[in-house]
């Protein structure tokens, strides 16, 4: 009886058990993929521009290093650090393989956006409620596109980057209000 009860406490305890946490689940795909900013460099402030006090525009990235057999890519944008469980601020999928950056304010042709933690297919910048948050830019190569249409729904495309997920490279920011 205590080997049945350990196995359930061990199986437990790898569970989140929280419906607010809609993050990206856990990747085993290897980080290949090299992620930068003309804006600001990995560990550093994203500039106010790009948060919920400015203009709240995305901010421009480039990537390299997609490895062979990449048919889409896709970029999700986070903060683990929110009150309430991780919050997604942009998911956009299916950008074309051939794709390696994204201009300012930017969603490139044939890329699609699905809804982020507020329940809206856009951008939201960072805007920490009070003290410094972690924002992670990650892109991940996917092995075939989503094939999901605007305004899908972030469990639906967070589950098709991690099925279809092949690489990733992150880029983080940080801000503080």
């Amino acid at each position: 009886m205590r080997s049945v009860a350990a196995l359930v406490v061990l199986v437990l305890a790898g569970t989140t058990g929280c419906d607010d946490e809609q993050g990206e689940p856990e990747m085993t795909t290897p980080v290949t993929i090299a992620v930068t900013s003309p804006a600001f460099a990995d560990g550093q402030p994203v500039p106010v521009r790009y948060t919920c006090d400015g203009d709240n525009v995305s901010p421009p990235l480039s990537w390299q290093n997609l490895p062979a057999g990449t048919r889409a890519v896709a970029l999700v944008v986070d903060d683990p650090d929110a009150p309430r469980g991780t919050f997604v601020h942009w998911v956009l999928l299916d950008l074309p393989a051939g794709t390696t950056s994204l201009s300012e304010g930017a969603v490139p042709a044939g890329a699609v956006q699905a809804n982020n933690s507020a329940g809206k297919a856009a951008y939201t910048g960072p805007c920490p409620p009070s003290g410094t948050h972690h924002y992670r830019f990650t892109v991940h190569a996917l092995s075939e596109p989503t094939r999901l249409r605007d305004g899908a729904k972030l469990d639906q495309a967070l589950q098709a980057i991690a099925t279809s997920g092949i690489a990733r490279g992150r880029l983080v920011g940080t801000y503080a209000r």
